[in-house]
């Protein structure tokens, strides 16, 4: 074995690939459950555990306790897919799995998130699937299946030995349910903390195989476990499609009920004899595969009609309905997400009465804290990704203010400004106002946060401001605001009365951004009143030299000298501009002096 491979396999921990591995007997397996009831965890109870792990923040905003859980930042993949600004929201969907886990009532309903697009539907979506397979590989989220053995002489699996449990059933579903409950309790398995609670019946082929191997031992289930069952750990998967599901919408004329609860394998009919043999049958659909864990519907109210019986089945009984075969038992949470525009189809379509019925709707609106927007961009463009390129103070913030601004209605009364109530939303404090002030605001505003720029609009924005010509390897606020306002022309998410107010924001934001840089120098140069003038000159030709690369005439000796560092220091170190950020504010205050040129300014 080469070194280079020795080191890598050196990285690898093998134990954990004999654990992630186990295999035992269906005894081996009822002591596990005697030990650690919850790997017998229905799918809801898992994801809920899941998000749990991670932990829970309380904190108080506006004098109101909130909950901020970890997990939807991302720990995984050091925050890829976090989350930003929507902790209520997030509150809202975890205490639907808590009660969905405790059996409440929310398991037989369908959990839509509802919201704007690019306002992280999907992602919530992709991070409960992407925390769930990683909790699967842990001790605590440990959960198993079974196979059946020893089946060559049988004849039941064709040639083969082995039959994978198709749906990967709970293993305790061997026990028949009609004393199912009563091995449970008297084997005492499970304690006050964990009851085992096991509801259901196995799959059509594994019931077939099932019923043929009693028959063979004239009934000895005891025989049949002990022969032919082996027990192993269920990892799930996305790629591999076990456990972890996502149905997309497609061309009616290309999609039938059989992408849901799968379809008959022709190829194997010659070899069982019949089309109505279950082990001639494909358990590939999306529910199926989605057994024991959860299943994404994306735009699942673009579906068609008739779909919805099988979503409604599955559902409310956790039934679904494979061709030919009688209703079969699913464990799975069942996620969809939708837009503003389905929604209101879905409301106003009499014939989906029954589907918002079993429907628990989440909306999951745009961020309208402006430092939580802030995030989003700070993450997408920070030193780290934008080798070589610099972006201004401010830059990001004044994208973000403008984005959230597009999101906010106008307030209705406390004779306040959209900008003020934005500053109020963001935490700041103005006189004459208090948290109460911004509780009454919230709720008069009912739908804010569902209209708006999307952060994708933003992004795209910030990311043509990087690339186009002349940018000289940086970005400034300038820049990225004519992008923004240049592009709501061509924009196709935006109405036209929504284009003239969205422009008029940009001059908003500019006012604000100005007044930022203007407070800025001031703070810089206020030190000396009585020089102010004198000393704001003498460090604007300073902080031009220096970016021009060219010298400064001294006015004493008429010499021409290199800008001086230190006076420009001495002034910026008073508002804490730190030493790496210097270039960057010195680009911006004669950005903003070319600025109030252009408009005629002094």
């Amino acid at each position: 074995m080469g070194e280079m491979v020795k080191q890598i396999a050196a990285i690898y921990y093998y134990v954990s690939y004999h654990d992630l591995h186990w295999e035992g007997a269906f005894e081996d397996y009822l002591q596990i459950v005697r030990d650690k009831p919850q790997v017998t965890r229905n799918a809801f109870q898992r994801l809920y555990d899941m998000v749990i792990s991670y932990g829970e923040e309380e904190y108080i905003d506006n004098k109101k306790k909130l909950i901020r859980y970890p997990f939807f930042k991302d720990p995984i993949e050091n925050g890829k897919d976090a989350i930003f600004g929507l902790d209520i929201p997030l509150m809202r969907l975890v205490h639907v799995l808590h009660a969905a886990a405790q059996g409440y009532g929310p398991e037989k309903r369908i959990i839509l998130l509802h919201g704007p697009v690019g306002s992280s539907k999907s992602t919530i979506a992709r991070l409960l699937k992407k925390g769930l397979e990683r909790y699967s590989r842990t001790s605590e989220g440990a959960l198993y299946t079974y196979e059946w053995t020893n089946l060559h002489q049988t004849g039941l699996a064709g040639g083969d030995d082995i039959f994978p449990c198709p749906m990967h059933d709970e293993p305790l579903r061997l026990i028949p349910a009609e004393w199912r409950d009563q091995a449970i309790q008297e084997l005492r398995l499970g304690d006050d903390r964990r009851r085992v609670r096991v509801h259901g019946e196995l799959n059509p082929a594994c019931r077939f195989i099932f019923r043929s191997l009693l028959e063979r031992y004239d009934g000895d289930w005891s025989k049949v476990m002990a022969n032919h069952i082996n027990v192993k750990r269920l990892i799930l998967s996305e790629q591999d499609r076990v456990g972890i599901g996502t149905f997309q919408p497609k061309d009616e004329k290309n999609q039938d009920s059989t992408e849901l609860t799968g379809d008959i394998n022709y190829r194997k009919i010659a070899e069982y004899g019949s089309d109505s043999d279950p082990r001639a049958f494909n358990f590939d659909g999306e529910f199926n595969i989605a057994n024991r864990g959860v299943v994404e519907f994306v735009e699942v109210l673009k579906l068609d009609v008739a779909f919805l019986y099988d979503l409604l089945g599955a559902t409310q009984e956790h039934k679904i309905k494979p061709k030919k075969f009688a209703q079969t038992d699913i464990d799975e949470v069942i996620i969809g997400h939708t837009n503003e525009a389905e929604y209101k189809k879905l409301i106003n379509n009499e014939f989906m009465e029954a589907l918002r019925d079993r429907t628990i709707k989440i909306d999951i609106p745009y961020i309208t804290k402006m430092s939580e927007e802030i995030k989003i961009y700070r993450k997408d463009f920070s030193s780290a990704r934008l080798r070589g390129k610099h972006v201004a103070p401010h830059t990001l913030e004044v994208a973000a203010m403008w984005a959230v601004l597009t999101r906010l209605e106008e307030p209705k009364k406390h004779q306040l400004a959209l900008l003020q109530k934005l500053k109020l939303y963001d935490g700041k404090i103005l006189p004459g106002y208090t948290q109460d002030n911004v509780k009454e605001l919230r709720k008069e505003a009912n739908r804010e946060g569902l209209e708006g720029m999307s952060p994708r609009y933003v992004q795209d924005k910030i990311s043509n401001s990087l690339v186009r010509e002349g940018t000289e390897g940086y970005i400034n606020p300038f820049m990225v605001l004519n992008e923004l306002e240049k592009g709501l022309a061509a924009s196709l998410t935006v109405a036209d009365d929504q284009r003239k107010r969205y422009g008029e924001l940009i001059g908003v934001v500019k006012a604000e951004y100005d007044e930022i840089v203007k407070n800025e120098v001031q703070r810089a140069i206020s030190a000396d009143e009585e020089a102010i003038g004198r000393l704001s000159a003498n460090y604007v030709d300073n902080i031009r030299a220096y970016l021009m690369k060219q010298k400064v005439k001294n006015k004493y000796t008429g010499k021409d000298e290199e800008p001086d560092e230190r006076l420009m220091r001495s002034i910026e170190e008073k508002i804490d501009i730190t030493e790496p950020r210097k270039d960057d504010f010195r680009r911006e205050i004669m950005n903003f002096i070319g600025h109030l040129a252009l408009e005629g300014k002094k």
